[in-house]
């Protein structure tokens, strides 16, 4: 018997990925609300409490309320897209690399990661625990993403091409009061004393995203050798079939982003250094709506519901 799955917000982007990765799908069955029964509390609130797996595609506050409408007695397990719940008490990091896909399975209520947090955990967790990393060192993160992150109307100001349109835009800096949301997600699922200094930015690409930390291991007290960093990274991610370290020996001279990327739910780690090795440059690679996304939110669907880990995942 097909579980059933409510998107609730499934006309945004990420709700859009999410239905077409698993309308093909026999082991799900969607639950699926017309545009005047999504605008119907009561609607939702029966379609939450009747799926097997409610998965949560709206803004922080609205799925709040969301997980406010459903009962306890309607077993209904949770998926959160949003960063409303990402640090709060009773709720798993759906981040199956990090916390373990068996702890991602038992849960009832998983909150995603945000898409610069993984790229940017992905490098620095699994370095802090093994204590290659400092936790007491100001970490900076430099990031770029596509203009699909921020929503319909960040899409709307990249490709309108009417007067006064943004489509001639090439760059966009932004969280510059230095108090973006993904901060504390950051500092505390990666163990670190200080949040970070985040510097995100968006070009013209509809998706992608490059996530950079900067490690002056020179002036860094108790931080490692670059080599040794991607040794561990290579040890600890070995057998996680989405993420790839790649080694030093591939030279690679440049980090791109193509305007009209393929899906991909994949994440490519790098650990570039110096001769010396005084000064390194990690790097996350990764679709923002895919494995910073809706890739994300499947990956723990498929756990929850013993299904393929790597079932619908774009490889």
């Amino acid at each position: 018997m097909a579980h059933t799955v409510f998107i609730d917000g499934a006309a945004g982007t990420t709700g859009l990925e999410i239905a077409d990765r698993l309308d093909a799908r026999e082991e799900f069955e969607l639950v699926r609300l017309n545009d005047a029964e999504r605008k119907d509390d009561d609607c939702r609130r029966s379609a939450l409490n009747f799926a097997d797996f409610a998965i949560l595609c709206l803004p922080d506050d609205a799925a709040r309320e969301a997980v406010a409408m459903i009962d306890e007695e309607s077993g209904t397990r949770v998926i959160d897209a949003s960063s409303a719940h990402r640090t709060e008490r009773g709720w798993i990091y759906g981040f199956p690399e990090l916390v373990g896909p068996n702890v991602v399975a038992g849960a009832s209520r998983v909150s995603n990661p945000g898409c610069y947090p993984t790229g940017f955990l992905a490098l620095v967790a699994p370095l802090v625990r093994a204590k290659l990393l400092p936790r007491d060192w100001p970490y900076t993160v430099n990031a770029v993403s596509g203009y699909s992150g921020g929503g319909k109307s960040l899409i709307q100001r990249f490709e309108d091409t009417g007067e006064g349109g943004g489509s001639d835009i090439a760059y966009r800096a932004y969280g510059l009061s230095l108090d973006h949301k993904h901060l504390d997600e950051m500092q505390r699922k990666a163990g670190l004393e200080n949040a970070p200094v985040f510097s995100p930015a968006v070009v013209p690409g509809f998706r992608g995203m490059v996530v950079e930390v900067p490690l002056p291991i020179l002036a860094m007290r108790n931080a490692s050798p670059a080599t040794d960093l991607r040794e561990e990274l290579a040890r600890y991610y070995e057998d996680a079939p989405l993420v790839t370290v790649h080694d030093e020996e591939e030279n690679v001279s440049e980090i791109l982003l193509h305007k009209h990327a393929a899906p991909s739910d994949r994440l490519d780690l790098y650990v570039f250094a110096d001769a010396e090795g005084d000064t390194a440059r990690m790097v996350a690679v990764l679709d923002n709506l895919g494995k910073g996304a809706s890739g994300a939110a499947v990956q723990s669907l498929n756990l929850m519901a013993g299904c393929d880990p790597m079932a619908g995942l774009y490889l």
